[in-house]
Order: structure tokens, then sequence, then C-alpha cells
């Protein structure tokens, strides 16, 4: 029954040219230009609706947001010299890392608002760096602000060697 349908190659190539094209539309160009209309639409509700930042619903995500970041800081500044200091050097002893040096607080470093603490960590490089990562996701020890590596070598005797030294400087919220 096929055999009887005069069709030629052209006709063939031009009928396999048209599906694959609707396949295309189909399966990619619907949902792009589906999408381009979507934007172009939130653009215009955008451009309609004006500044941001007199919409209520904004400023409530805004401050949630904001209140979310300096909780990341807040700890209790009475009790850092014990509490915090025991639960960081904790995190630091099952690292394999020793706390060798809290100094004391530096009035430089605080403000009103918020208290930078050194501590000072001595041991292997990995060690150090996985203490540095457990510190920084430990919710309610405050925040790390800044950290360095540092190389000091100990004459003996005999011979030099050297100790890294890993310094951190924590910010805390009052």
């Amino acid at each position: 029954m096929l055999k009887k349908i005069p069709l030629k190659k052209e006709h063939l190539f031009a009928i396999a040219a048209v599906i694959v094209c609707l396949l295309c539309y189909r399966l990619a160009f619907q949902k792009t230009i589906e999408a381009w209309q979507i934007h172009r639409q939130l653009s215009k509700q955008i451009a309609a609706a004006g500044d941001f930042s007199d919409q209520p619903a904004y400023l409530d995500r805004k401050q949630a947001n904001l209140s979310k970041i300096l909780g990341l800081y807040r700890a209790d500044t009475v009790a850092f010299r014990s509490n915090i200091i025991s639960t960081i050097s904790g995190i630091a002893e099952k690292g394999g890392v020793k706390l060798s040096e809290v100094p004391a607080q530096d009035p430089l470093y605080n403000t009103d608002k918020f208290i930078i603490q050194k501590l000072s960590f001595e041991g292997s490089f990995f060690a150090m760096t996985k203490v540095l990562r457990q510190l920084q996701s430990t919710p309610g020890i405050g925040m790390v602000r800044a950290f360095t590596y540092r190389s000091v070598g100990l004459k003996s005797s005999n011979d030099q060697t050297k100790k890294l030294i890993l310094e951190v400087y924590m910010e805390v919220g009052k």
C-alpha cells in the first residue's frame, strides 16, 4: 500500500525536516519562549510597583534576614572568657589542635556593638583547617572575622624546628 504512493526522497526529506523542527520547538523553544514571556511580565510588574523600600513585606523580609545574620555574631559576652573559650578549646582538642594563647582583650578591638578576641592555635595545617571550619559553623560562639597561618622557627641547641600557628580573630556581638 505504501509502495503505491508516489513519494520522492526530496518529499521525505522535507517532511522529516518539518517533523524535526516541530520536535525542537516542542522540546526546547516552547519552554524558553514561555520563560521569556514570564520574565517580561514580571519585569513590568516590578517596574509598576515602584520602589521596594516602601513595601512592608519587603522590609519585613529584609529585617528577618538581617536578624539572622546578626544572630550568628551574638554570644554571651560576659561569659566569653569562660564558656565560649571552653567550647572553643573543646573543638580544638577534638581536632587534635592545641589552643595555645588567649591574650587579654585589647580595648582597641572593643566597640559598642562588637568585641574582637584573638585566639592562637598550634598543630598541623590540615587539623587546624578542620578546626577553623568547625569554628565557622558552630553557632553561639561568634564569627571568625579573620585568620592567619604563621610559621614560627624554634631554635634549640642542636637544630632549628618550625611550628605552625593559626591566629583567629573571633567577632562577638554584645
